[in-house]
C-alpha cells in the first residue's frame, strides 16, 4: 500500500509537471507582423497594416504604404487576410484564486469579515492555474483579479496571464478597492415563487460603510501612529487619489446611492455589475463614472423585463455615452468574454465600439491606459492576431498572442486532452 501511495503521487507529481506551460522568455529581436487589418482598439482600423515592436513596445502599427524600414533587422512576419486586436483584458474576475469551485481548498478568493481591506488578492494569484491557458488561447491575455466577501473585500491587481509567480505576473499592483454595497431587497423563496421586500438591514449596513471611511479618512489625516491601522492604511490611495473605488451593486435604488455617497468624498468610483445601470445613465454620464457590465449572456433581471435585455443593455449605456466595459462573472467562463462583445454588436453596438468595450474601455477603467488597451506607438505589444472575426464563435482562432512582446505558447490541457483522445480513437 506505502508503494502504490508513493507511486500515486509520483504520478500526479508528473503529469502536473507536464501540463505546466513554460512562460515565454522576453523579446529579443524586433518583430514586424505585415499585411493584417489592423483593429487598434480606438476605433481606427487599417486594412493594410504593419505592426512592428521592438523590447516589448510597439515602434509603428499603422498602414503599410507608410511603414518605412528600420535599419535594424527584425523577424518579418507576413499575416496577410489575418486580423491584428489588442489583447482583451478581463476585469472582476476570481482567476488564479479559485480553481475548482466545489473544492474549498483550492478557493483563496475570500476573508472572513466585513471590513478586509488591507486583503491583496495578488500575492494569493496562482500562476499555476490551468485554467489560465484556456483563457490565453481566446484572446484574453491581461485580468483584474478581484477579491470577494463582506462588505470592503480587499485591493484587486491587474495581471499579465503568463509568468512563473505573482510579482512576475504584477502589472498594476493594488489600484482598486472593492466595496460590495448592501442589497436594497431581501429575497425569499415560497411555494408560489420568489417574494422581495426591502431589507431592515440596509440602512445599517450603509450606515457602517460610511463610519469606516470617516473613521479611515480621519486616521489618514493625523501623523502615523507607531502601530498603523492595516486596514485603514489600505484606503490610503483612494484618499489621495492614486486608487479607484469599485463598487458592486446591481440594482437602480443601490446605484443612486452609492454614486452619490462616493460623489460626496470625492472618490473615483466604478460601478460592477449595474444591471439597472442604463436606468440612471444621466446620473452616471452626469459624474463620469464608468460601469463594468457583467454577462450579455444572462436571463432578463425581471419577470416583466424586455427577453433581450441583457444583449441590449451595453448599447443602451453607449448610447448615453457612459464608458463601459464587458465583464463576466467567476473565472473559467471568462473565456466567452470575446462573443458576448459580439453579441452586443448584433443588439445595436457599433463593431470597433464592441471591440473597446473587452480592451481599450476596460483598460480606461482600470487605470491602465497609458500602457494597454489600444495598439499605438509606445504602448506594451500586447496583442493577437486572429484567422477570424474575433468576436464571432463561428470563425475566432486565435493564432498568435504576445505579452509586452513576448510570443505566448497558446496551448493548454483541454487541447492536450483533445489530441490524446483524438489519437486514441483515430480521429483525424
Amino acid at each position: 500500500m506505502k508503494k502504490l501511495i508513493i507511486y500515486l503521487l509520483w504520478a500526479a507529481v508528473q503529469t502536473a509537471v507536464a501540463q505546466r506551460i513554460v512562460p515565454a522568455p522576453p523579446q529579443t529581436n524586433p518583430v514586424v507582423l505585415a499585411g493584417a487589418t489592423l483593429h487598434a482598439g480606438n476605433g481606427r482600423v487599417v486594412p493594410q497594416s504593419v505592426v512592428r515592436f521592438e523590447k516589448g513596445i510597439i515602434t509603428y502599427a499603422g498602414p503599410a504604404a507608410e511603414y518605412r524600414m528600420s535599419n535594424q533587422s527584425a523577424q518579418v512576419i507576413d499575416v496577410s487576410g489575418k486580423h491584428i486586436y489588442p489583447g482583451i483584458i478581463a476585469a472582476n474576475t476570481q482567476l488564479g484564486l479559485n480553481e475548482i469551485e466545489l473544492v474549498r481548498a483550492t478557493n483563496d478568493y475570500a476573508e472572513v469579515g466585513d471590513f478586509t481591506t488591507c486583503v491583496r488578492s495578488l500575492i494569493a494569484y496562482n500562476t499555476d492555474s490551468r485554467v489560465i491557458p484556456t483563457l490565453r488561447n481566446n484572446g484574453i491575455l491581461l485580468a483584474q483579479v478581484v477579491p470577494m466577501g463582506g462588505l470592503l473585500a480587499g485591493t484587486s491587481s491587474v495581471v499579465q496571464l503568463d509568468a512563473w509567480n505573482w510579482e512576475d505576473a504584477a502589472y498594476a499592483a493594488d489600484n482598486g478597492i472593492h466595496l460590495y454595497w448592501p442589497g436594497y431587497f431581501r429575497y425569499r423563496w415560497t411555494s408560489m415563487g420568489a417574494e422581495t421586500s426591502p431589507d431592515s438591514l440596509y440602512e445599517r449596513q450603509v450606515q457602517r460603510i460610511k463610519e469606516f471611511f470617516q473613521e479611515a479618512f480621519s486616521y489618514l489625516s493625523r501623523p502615523a501612529p507607531e502601530v498603523p491601522n492595516l486596514n485603514f492604511e489600505a484606503v490610503r490611495g483612494l484618499k489621495d487619489g492614486r486608487q479607484k473605488l469599485f463598487i458592486h451593486c446591481q440594482y437602480v435604488r443601490e446605484i443612486i446611492h452609492a454614486v452619490q455617497w462616493a460623489v460626496s468624498l470625492q472618490l473615483k468610483p466604478v460601478i460592477v455589475g449595474g444591471r439597472d445601470a442604463h436606468l440612471c445613465a444621466d446620473l452616471l454620464k452626469q459624474h463620469q463614472v464608468p460601469v463594468l457590465l457583467p454577462d450579455a449572456h444572462s436571463l432578463p433581471p425581471y419577470p416583466d423585463s424586455d427577453l433581450e435585455l441583457p444583449y441590449r443593455t451595453a448599447a443602451l449605456l453607449y448610447e448615453a455615452g457612459v464608458l463601459y466595459g464587458l465583464t463576466t462573472s467567476g473565472f473559467w467562463q471568462v473565456r466567452n468574454l470575446p462573443f458576448m462583445a459580439g453579441t452586443t454588436v448584433a443588439y445595436g453596438v457599433p463593431y470597433e465600439a464592441a471591440v473597446a468595450s473587452v480592451t481599450s474601455s476596460v483598460a480606461k477603467i482600470l487605470g491602465i491606459d497609458e500602457r494597454t488597451g489600444t495598439l499605438e506607438p509606445g504602448k506594451d505589444a500586447n496583442l493577437l492576431v486572429t484567422g477570424g472575426d474575433l468576436l464571432d464563435m463561428r470563425t475566432s482562432q486565435v493564432e498568435a498572442a504576445f505579452i509586452q512582446g513576448r510570443a505566448i505558447n497558446l496551448d493548454d490541457a483541454q487541447r492536450h486532452l483533445y489530441r490524446i483522445y483524438k489519437e486514441k480513437y483515430g480521429l483525424r
